[in-house]
């Protein structure tokens, strides 16, 4: 039986806000090419008495991409370039700031793109838009400086004014996923700023490939890996009605290393773990040092199966600690989601599981040019309910 099917149930007899215009930047084209067939298939299927109408000109299109390119000069310098007309269309654009498989070239040598490049990329896109079109959204998963979301001392505050410059030059929405802290919003109170939590494709992760899972109380238990993630441990926690611990990171403030302080000791706060399989959320997967800590620390504490959900598996130091900590019996699996680039390499490793995040992303996109509430989206509940009494009614195995 295939999984809960939002598209079957989802009224979207609303009139489009404009013409439907999807500009995947190159380091998400993968990302991109898989909505633009969902988006495809579900509107040709749609039946819509009014799609014939003035308004739904266009509804229709056997792709919904906008070809586009950022050329560059030797010198690294770039223009953004629009192949078609986008006048009047409702615009989303796609980027993924952390793919650092992307690369040009500067001065003969191969140069790596940082985010710096992709979001300069992201601004001549824009301006290339030149304000012809109706409405402008930019899906950026992983939000650009979201860790440089705050000040506490002389320092700049680069994600709130990466904020303010795009809804300057024209962006009225800006989706995200799983933001480091959601807070950064008030940068920008009047324009649109949603953000996301794949707690549904995690659940479908772990379903679809672990058989076993008993999902309560007494046999699974929700962990945050520090305290700044405690809001979110206690969302899945919610969710999926179960216990939640966390584990308070004591830092060496003396000193500063990769440019944060060293963690000197992680300290739990929360019931017995003992047989218990343990999942720790956290927004990313930076080193992967501290995840591994906190796992240790559970197993130290006889926890059973431990798993690691990360919405961003960026895995800065390799993926070497993962497969001996897979080994030595550390970890069992970990999560991540394919909002951002994933090396190949990560997609073969056994411990591995990839959610894919490509028909959420249509369907959040479908609704938004219908003008319509994405609320049921954002709100996984009810579809969560739905495959874990499926898991269970099918003696504890579900199918993709």
């Amino acid at each position: 039986m295939e999984e809960f099917r939002h598209q079957e149930i989802r009224n979207l007899e609303s009139i489009p806000v404009g013409k439907l215009g999807l500009i995947p930047l190159a380091g998400c084209s993968e990302m991109g090419r898989k909505v633009d067939e969902y988006l495809v298939n579900w509107r040709t299927a749609r039946e819509n008495e009014h799609k014939n109408s003035l308004a739904f000109a266009g509804y229709q299109r056997p792709s919904y991409i906008i070809p586009s390119a950022v050329p560059r000069f030797g010198t690294g310098e770039a223009k953004g370039v629009l192949k078609e007309s986008v006048r009047g269309m409702d615009l989303y654009i796609l980027v993924d700031v952390v793919n650092y498989s992307m690369t040009y070239r500067l001065f003969g040598e191969i140069n790596h793109m940082s985010p710096d490049d992709h979001y300069q990329d992201l601004k001549r896109i824009i301006a290339a838009v030149g304000g012809k079109a109706r409405r402008i959204t930019v899906i950026m998963p992983f939000l650009y400086e979201s860790r440089q979301h705050r000040r506490t001392m002389r320092e700049s505050l680069d994600c709130a004014i990466a904020l303010q410059e795009l809804v300057r030059m024209g962006v009225d929405n800006i989706l995200t996923f799983d933001a480091h802290d959601p807070r950064v919003q008030n940068a920008i109170p009047l324009s649109g700023f949603d953000t996301v939590q794949p707690a549904y494709q995690f659940t479908k992760g772990l379903l679809t490939h672990l058989d076993g899972l008993t999902i309560d109380a007494d046999h699974m238990m929700i962990i945050s890996p520090d305290e700044g993630g405690t809001k979110r441990a206690i969302y899945y926690a919610n969710i999926l009605g179960l216990d939640m611990g966390m584990f308070y990171k004591r830092r060496d403030y003396t000193r500063v290393v990769d440019g944060t302080n060293p963690i000197v000791a992680h300290e739990f706060l929360g019931s017995d773990v003992t047989g218990k399989d343990m999942i720790i959320f956290d927004d990313m997967i930076s080193s992967g040092e501290s995840c591994l800590d906190v796992a240790r620390a559970l197993k130290e504490r006889n926890a059973g199966r431990i798993f690691i959900c990360a919405t961003f598996g960026l895995f800065t130091g390799g993926l070497e600690r993962f497969d001996e900590a897979y080994q030595n019996g550390l970890i069992d699996r970990v999560l991540t989601t394919n909002l951002i680039y994933q090396n190949p390499e990560l997609l073969e490793r056994e411990w591995y599981i990839s959610c894919d995040m490509s028909k959420y992303v249509a369907y959040l996109i479908d609704t938004l040019n219908h003008d319509s509430s994405i609320s049921d989206l954002l709100d996984p509940l009810e579809r969560i309910q739905t495959i874990i009494a499926r898991y269970n009614a099918s003696g504890k195995h579900l199918d993709s």
